[in-house]
């Protein structure tokens, strides 16, 4: 296992639809444990292929915050939602391609996602609260869409330009 780089927006590679993961192979299990890793580092709850430049879909996900909680690792290969509630949860999101830069965000409090495992089968499951958002937060990340997107113009493009600034320092240093 290793640690990715996580791609910072605005990175073009952050704004393309993912292509969906033919099979489950070798190569497909490393990168899901590189962004385990890599998520678990940063620290993050949710990590999206295109996060680390691979533009395949799949995500990986562990909402448990608890230090002292077992860590429930999932990772999710061409997930889609199937089902979502009309009622909606709104919470603070983060992004670790847009780091320290947070927003209020509304999604469907639940959704019913179908989604391919490790194992090669076919996984479904329900999904609430944080782990409601986290799922689709990272669905978006596959169809090349980010948290701010959701957001209003003039508040986009005010996080853009902090990213634009935070990728100059960070090249400096």
């Amino acid at each position: 296992m290793s640690i990715r780089p996580i791609l910072i927006h605005p990175d073009p590679r952050l704004k393309k639809l993912c292509e969906p993961v033919s099979a489950v192979t070798s190569d497909i299990g490393k990168l899901a444990e590189d962004m385990l890793e890599t998520m678990y580092d940063a620290p993050g709850v949710g990590l999206a292929a295109p996060q680390v430049g691979v533009l395949k879909r799949i995500f990986v996900m562990d909402c448990v915050k608890e230090d002292d909680a077992e860590k429930r690792p999932m990772v999710l290969i061409n997930p889609e939602i199937i089902a979502s509630s009309e009622e909606t949860n709104t919470y603070e999101e983060g992004c670790l391609s847009i780091p320290e830069q947070y927003a209020e965000v509304t999604r469907p409090k639940l959704v019913t996602m179908r989604w391919m495992g490790l194992d090669g089968k076919t996984h479904e499951d329900e999904f609430d609260a944080l782990w409601a958002t986290c799922a689709q937060h990272e669905l978006d990340h596959l169809n090349g869409k980010l948290f701010i997107d959701h957001l209003g113009a003039i508040k986009r493009q005010m996080i853009t330009r902090k990213m634009v600034k935070y990728k100059r320092e960070k090249a400096r240093a």
